[in-house]
């Protein structure tokens, strides 16, 4: 897993691929809290790749196979809200706190189909399918 290197900044080759295709601040931000959640959680990975994430998701936003910087720093659903005991489901990076409009906005930088007709919570369903779907086709690249 991701950790810093020399230079201070996070070895790419070690980041999750989406992390791979994003700027250079949102994989330090990856990196350095995994490395800091490591060590206080006695090294325990997989929380501590739950802790980065979060870390993540706080600033930036998964836009199709990558993540850009968020509008609005904040939690970016009701999950990351209430915190780990939170039983609602997450956005899966989308930020569902972000106004319709800039969900519309992603929908058609993704080509979501049928994105006028949509509320809001269908928008983020339908960006959290079609970044899944970016992410499963630049990764078999």
């Amino acid at each position: 897993m991701p950790t810093t290197g020399k230079n201070d900044h996070a070895r790419k080759e070690e980041l999750p691929s989406t992390l791979q295709r994003s700027g250079r601040k949102a994989q330090d931000t990856f990196a350095k809290t995994y490395d800091s959640a490591l060590e206080s959680y006695d090294h325990d990975e997989e929380r501590a790749a739950r802790t980065a994430y979060a870390a993540v998701k706080h600033s930036y936003e998964k836009v199709g196979d990558h993540w850009e910087p968020k509008e609005k720093r904040g939690p970016s659903d009701k999950h990351a809200e209430e915190g780990v005991r939170s039983t609602e489901p997450t956005a899966g990076g989308v930020d569902a706190n972000a106004s319709k409009e800039h969900l519309y906005k992603l929908a058609r930088e993704l080509n979501v189909k049928g994105r006028s007709t949509m509320d809001k919570a269908q928008l983020v369903e339908a960006l959290q399918k079609a970044s899944t779907k970016a992410t499963r086709k630049a990764r078999s690249k």
